[in-house]
Parts: C-alpha cells; sequence; structure tokens
C-alpha cells in the first residue's frame, strides 16, 4: 500500500477530491442537518461520493467527518456520539479506499468548531483541543492515514486541532502525518486576521506534513495565497483545494460558477506555483475532479 510520502515523492501533484456537502446535499441532506450522521444512517450514499472521487482520479479523500467535533454536533444534538460518527466516517472511506483501483489514502477531515476561542469567545483553548482529540481519536479507529485539519480561520485554534490530534495519537499508540489548511477572503486574510505568510511560517514550526489554502472565494485567490505562501517558506509542501468559483442563488438552490474546465485550468495553474497537493472545495463535483485528472495528466 503506498504512503503519502510514496505520493509526494512523485513528480506530479497529488489530486484530492472535491465536495462532500455538495454531493450530500443532492442526494437529499437538509440544510442545518448533521451530515456526519449520515455515516450511520445513510452510509451507501457516503460511500458513494467517495466512490465518484476515486473514479474521478482522486488520490486521497477525506472523511465526512468535518463538523465532528463534539463542539459543532452539539448543534443537532450528536455531541455524545462525537467518537462513533466520526470512527463511523472513517471506516466508509477506508472500505472504498481499499477497494480502489489505484492507491487511495483517506485523510480524517477535522474541520472549525464553530466558536470563538478566548479572548474574543468563551471556548477556551483546553476545551477545544478536547474536541479535537476525541474528534481526532474517532477518525484514526477508523483508519485514517493521516489527519487533515481544514478550513481554519484563527491560528490558535489549528494549533489546539494539532495538539488534540497528537494527544489522540500518544492516547493510541498510532503516529500519522497531520496536514493543515487555512480559508482566507479576498483581501489576502482569514476571518481571524492570519495572513499567508503568517500561517504558512506559523505551522510550517508545527511539523506537518503539508500546509496550505481551501475553501475561499475561488481559484484567483488561492492562487496568490500559494504564491505568498511559496514565497514565505520555499520548502514548505503546499495544499490547493479552491471552491469551484463563487456561489450563487439559481432555482432556489446555491451553485456555483466554476465549471470543470475552469477548475481544470486551476489544477494546472497551482502546478505551476509549487503545489504538491492539489483538490477542490465547495461546490466540485466528480466531475470536476475527473476534468483536473485530465488536465493534470495530459498536461504533464
Amino acid at each position: 500500500m503506498s504512503t503519502l510520502s510514496d505520493l509526494l515523492s512523485q513528480p506530479a501533484p497529488v489530486l484530492l477530491d472535491g465536495a462532500m456537502g455538495t454531493m450530500l446535499m443532492s442526494a437529499g441532506l437538509n440544510p442545518g442537518d448533521s451530515p456526519e450522521l449520515w455515516n450511520v444512517e445513510r452510509p451507501d450514499e457516503v460511500r458513494q461520493v467517495h466512490r465518484a472521487y476515486i473514479q474521478a482520479g482522486s488520490q486521497l479523500i477525506l472523511t465526512n467527518s468535518f463538523g465532528g467535533s463534539r463542539v459543532r454536533l452539539a448543534r443537532n444534538g450528536l455531541d455524545a456520539r462525537a467518537f462513533e460518527l466520526n470512527r463511523a466516517a472513517a471506516e466508509l472511506a477506508r472500505q472504498e479506499a481499499d477497494q480502489a483501483a489505484h492507491p487511495v489514502l483517506v485523510a480524517g477531515s477535522i474541520g472549525p468548531t464553530g466558536e470563538l476561542l478566548q479572548p474574543y469567545g468563551p471556548m477556551s483553548v483546553e476545551q477545544a483541543e478536547e474536541a479535537f482529540a476525541e474528534q481526532a481519536a474517532g477518525l484514526i479507529a477508523g483508519g485514517v492515514d493521516l489527519l487533515w485539519i481544514e478550513t481554519m480561520s484563527d491560528l490558535n485554534e489549528v494549533q489546539a486541532a494539532i495538539a488534540g490530534a497528537r494527544r489522540a495519537m500518544a492516547n493510541t499508540g498510532r503516529e500519522i502525518p497531520i496536514a493543515a489548511t487555512m480559508t482566507f477572503d479576498a483581501h489576502g486574510r482569514t476571518m481571524m486576521g492570519v495572513r499567508p505568510e503568517q500561517a504558512v511560517q506559523a505551522l510550517s514550526s508545527l511539523d506537518l506534513l503539508a500546509v496550505g489554502a481551501n475553501c475561499g472565494t475561488g481559484p484567483a485567490e488561492v492562487a496568490q495565497v500559494i504564491d505568498r505562501m511559496r514565497a514565505a517558506a520555499p520548502q514548505a509542501v503546499l495544499v490547493a483545494k479552491a471552491n469551484a468559483g463563487l456561489p450563487r442563488q439559481q432555482g432556489g438552490q446555491v451553485v456555483y460558477d466554476g465549471t470543470p474546465e475552469v477548475m481544470a485550468r486551476y489544477a494546472v495553474d497551482m502546478r505551476s506555483r509549487g503545489a504538491k497537493l492539489i483538490g477542490a472545495c465547495c461546490g466540485s463535483t466528480p466531475e470536476h475532479i475527473r476534468a483536473m485528472a485530465e488536465a493534470l495528466h495530459s498536461d504533464a
């Protein structure tokens, strides 16, 4: 079985997957409902999303656990099931990865708690770390190959997630890599004012496998972030996982303006800018990933 180090040692970039929430909503998930609950109530739909991305060419897939901390799950009264739902998320992705025709790794998705940390909000760093440790423990128990901290805006929360992940590893006796990405707006800062240079320098000192940007306002904004991160930390392994353009309302639904062709050009552009792990975020589908895979292959 290939490891992430094996994939990273190859000249070609590692192709990630696309959006999970977008796909589950198209399958019937209602706004405000917990996607993580589908890991136990509608596992076939979750597995189908993973399978579609793998068939489109993804070499690394993220678990359906973005909102899987007990803090975020509490919004739907599911906080007591955090370990269970994260383990199930990992197991579903693991099953599809193990059956794939090409090597596929599973990354345990860990998103923000949705709460501001002190002094800006009520949550202490220790409370956040405990919640992330529980989530990471469930993902590790389900068999992930690495932990993937994403869509963060506060460096303190990223650091709490990393500390929680390492606490879970110590408790389980299993060491796996960690990657972390933050999300930046059109002004080149996160919601909490973190600049790409600050992010990559701070995170590069924490012994992470890869760092970068995800979500945001689309490919153009992520391109600027990758350029600035590359200039600030030339040796960093960079992640680019942009939204499929900008969202808009159409027929009562949210749609994104980034077509598969747009995202194919984005993938080639990200490679030229030095990103090593390239994928898509909100609004993307297996069609986008397939176009990206074909573009990266034909333009190699």
